[in-house]
């Protein structure tokens, strides 16, 4: 039960995650800087 938990959570997360990526590289092409601190978080929770 935890673990299934956990999983949707994560699954959620990582969801949330590229739905911002997405809508952050289509309101500005050169915010690299926004990526980066994306893909650190992305790391983190998985």
């Amino acid at each position: 039960m935890g673990t299934l938990n956990k999983t949707m959570v994560s699954m959620i997360g990582f969801g949330a995650g590229i739905a911002a990526t997405v809508a952050s590289r289509r309101s500005n092409m050169m915010n690299g800087r926004n990526m980066k601190k994306m893909r650190k978080q992305m790391k983190k929770m998985f």
